[in-house]
């Protein structure tokens, strides 16, 4: 077994803390974008798990969504889901809040409890992928894993 880079290890760790056998790899090229993401693995790109960090404006609080990779976030639908406006976090705050740099943020494993909302399109598919901790490290798991791992709700984004 290969050697994880320590953020995909620190991933691998949270998920076997969980009692999970879920397996993190490391892959030759980067899964940094939803795109290059299934590219790697094989799958659909809305077979990936965008861990997307937003700031919500009033209370400052970080919200995690982890949407399809073939969807975009519509931020004003997000916005009367949480009762405030939100913003596209910054990398310094998602490092601060998740633990993780952009382009590698898990949907678990964060420093700190976030709430999260889970794309309701991710459920349709058996099997999904999701960032490990770095920008070429992911995991496989279900829609219902997911939503188990994040305690999230599950919304429509769009």
């Amino acid at each position: 077994m290969v050697e994880l880079s320590s953020s995909a290890r620190k991933v691998q760790e949270a998920l076997q803390a969980r009692g999970l056998a879920m397996q993190v790899v490391e892959m030759p090229a980067s899964t940094r974008t939803a795109i290059d993401a299934a590219n790697a693995v094989g799958c659909q790109v809305g077979q990936i798990v965008k861990s997307l960090v937003f700031k919500k404006q009033q209370s400052g609080k970080a919200l995690l969504i982890a949407a399809s990779g073939s969807n975009r976030v519509n931020e004003a639908v997000v916005a009367s889901l949480v009762g405030e406006p939100i913003g596209k976090a910054d990398a310094d705050f998602v490092r601060q809040q998740t633990g993780y740099v952009i382009g590698g943020v898990p949907p678990t494993g964060h420093i700190q409890a976030i709430e999260t909302l889970v794309d309701q399109d991710l459920l349709q598919y058996s099997e999904i992928w999701a960032a490990a901790g770095t920008p070429n490290a992911v995991f496989r798991l279900t829609p219902i894993d997911l939503v188990q791992l994040t305690g999230g709700n599950v919304v429509k984004i769009y």
